[in-house]
């Protein structure tokens, strides 16, 4: 087998919109491949149509050479799709709530047993089987809800914003086993609004916007694309998002929006930083904003994302 995914041309329009447009990728076994996109660029949408949710317009998906449709069949049976949102039982064990969506697949017993002590030990909560969902941390409640969509031994997992809001060693240890998934042969298509995560986890990278998909390769030949451009992050006060217009109207400035969990950022890419510096900062001056710091960077995902969407990935 090839590849395990093949998306081949998908189209799905909600009335006069197009969320997706002509999208077409593919994930071989073993491989994770990381789609990302600002908000409302048609990510959930493709995950929708890969999973069988939603129909297409036009286009297919494939799983394992099989045609993935919105009628049950053998190509669902393959795919693993973990929400965003947590989906599990909070009156049931953590136990129970594996082996009812082993039972789903319609596992046999013995092997629904041994599948579900293999997940348990997999995201490392043996040790709370027995406890409610109610009871268990939100990092807890997010590494159970992966284990759901692994009971059944998937061929593709699908995994959208799985370390969305969990704390630091919860998200470790998510990553951690996504790692060990391509290891162990699974094909794996992962959203993130994380760039480090993409960067860390994924062979290859798709980055779609506008409902099309814009670039596409591992994230050494997608830096490529940017070279000899410089991210310049700066952190001020006033009128942000008026001055990373006004950037952008600027010589030399390819990107320009503001970010930071604040809103107090404002991320560049440009060609030679260094040059372009005073003239970003008489702008500031202009514009009455008040400028904190400044930092350069040499390219890397995050500025690829910036200059083929004009937005910083969390925006």
């Amino acid at each position: 087998m090839k590849n395990v995914l093949e998306c081949s041309h998908l189209v799905r329009r909600f009335g006069e919109r197009t969320a997706v447009d002509d999208v077409s990728l593919s994930i071989a076994p073993g491989e994770t491949y990381g789609l990302l996109g600002p908000n409302g660029a048609g990510k959930t949408t493709t995950i929708r149509m890969v999973c069988g949710l939603l129909r297409p317009d036009a286009g297919t998906v494939h799983v394992a050479g099989l045609p993935v449709n919105t009628a049950a069949g053998p190509a669902k049976q393959l795919i693993g799709f973990v929400p965003q949102d947590v989906a599990l039982y909070p009156d049931l064990s953590v136990r129970e709530n594996l082996r009812f969506f082993g039972r789903l697949y319609r596992l046999p017993r013995r092997r629904l047993e041994r599948r579900v002590d293999e997940v348990l030990h997999l995201i490392d909560l043996g040790g709370r089987a027995r406890d409610r969902v109610d009871s268990l941390s939100g990092g807890m409640r997010r590494r159970l809800n992966i284990g759901a969509g692994l009971v059944h031994s998937p061929t593709l997992l699908v995994l959208d914003e799985p370390t969305v809001g969990v704390d630091p060693q919860s998200r470790h240890a998510i990553l951690e086993s996504v790692t060990r998934f391509g290891e162990e042969g699974m094909a794996v298509l992962y959203t993130t609004h994380y760039m480090e995560e993409a960067e860390r986890l994924c062979d290859r990278v798709g980055i779609i916007d506008r409902g099309g998909l814009v670039a596409e390769g591992t994230p050494r030949e997608l830096v490529a694309l940017v070279a000899e451009r410089d991210r310049v992050r700066l952190t001020a006060v006033g009128g942000l998002t008026a001055y990373a217009d006004a950037c952008r109207r600027l010589a030399r400035v390819e990107g320009a929006a503001r970010s930071g969990d604040k809103g107090d950022v404002v991320e560049l890419v440009v060609k030679d930083a260094r040059s372009l510096l005073p003239d970003l900062l008489d702008l500031a001056h202009a514009l009455d904003v008040g400028i904190r710091s400044v930092e350069i960077d040499e390219p890397d995902l995050e500025a690829v994302f910036l200059h083929l969407t004009g937005t910083a990935l969390r925006e």
